[in-house]
């Protein structure tokens, strides 16, 4: 398939990466999870593909998924300086558990931090910005050389992942969702299968974790993400619409 042998140079026009996801999603879409991860660290990507994890509350099953079909996959991290202690020690939890051997763990730049956010209180005035400085540039260094990642979005947490397919165009780059057709009983499922250990702050109240001044609590029969940029009208930090708008492909 002529289509997957392009380089990241020849994959510059959105139009020819949003064909090539049409032609996977065509050729793939019914792949599961497995299977998926597989094609593409093994077939399509090879060396050119890695995993951006949060780390969060459902982070166990993608990052074991990875781990049982390629351990050396490059997984990318991103410690935005305001994180959970938590999350931290569960980052250090799984890689040691699962085996992973290339867990990046990547930081805002300092100079950007100083001159934007010297108070650390960016996220009261600018919350986009700041999750820009923090997520969304440090994200697009991080991915410079490879030709997609995966991701651990799914269909079931929010209306505005509800039409997500399992390739993306993404930029200059193709984004693969392994989970995306996955439900929650689904991913409860197949945690307690394989015994994954899950986030310490799961059982208090927090179904998604992001940075502490921007994730509370949920309460019984709010949506898993309400606590997320509570009171604002946010839903994603940027990571999965600023990389696709961002003029530079990225």
């Amino acid at each position: 398939m002529a289509l997957l042998d392009r380089t990241v140079s020849e994959a510059g026009a959105g139009d020819g990466v949003a064909a090539e996801a049409a032609a996977l999603n065509a050729r793939y879409r019914d792949l599961d999870a497995r299977d998926a991860i597989a094609l593409a660290a093994g077939e399509l990507y090879p060396g050119r593909v890695a995993l951006v994890s949060s780390f969060g509350a459902e982070s166990a099953v993608l990052l074991h998924l990875v781990s049982e079909v390629d351990r050396d996959l490059p997984v990318v991290f991103l410690d935005t300086g305001r994180l959970f202690a938590e999350t931290l020690q569960y980052r250090s939890q799984l890689a040691t558990g699962f085996g992973l051997t290339d867990v990046r763990t990547i930081t805002p730049e300092p100079e950007r931090l100083l001159a934007s956010d010297p108070h650390r209180a960016l996220w009261m005035t600018d919350p986009d910005l700041c999750c820009r400085i923090r997520k969304t540039e440090p994200l697009a260094r991080a991915l410079e050389g490879f030709d997609a990642w995966f991701t651990g979005r799914k269909r079931f947490q929010s209306a505005t992942r509800s039409a997500i397919d399992l390739f993306e165009a993404d930029g200059r780059r193709i984004k693969i969702n392994p989970l995306v057709t996955w439900t929650a009983d689904d991913l409860k499922a197949y945690a307690a299968r394989h015994a994954l250990p899950p986030h310490p702050l799961v059982e208090k109240g927090y179904p998604s974790i992001g940075c502490v001044p921007c994730t509370s609590r949920v309460a019984p029969g709010e949506d898993a993400r309400a606590g997320r940029w509570r009171g604002l009208d946010k839903t994603e930090c940027g990571i999965h619409i600023d990389l696709e708008s961002d003029g530079s492909g990225i």
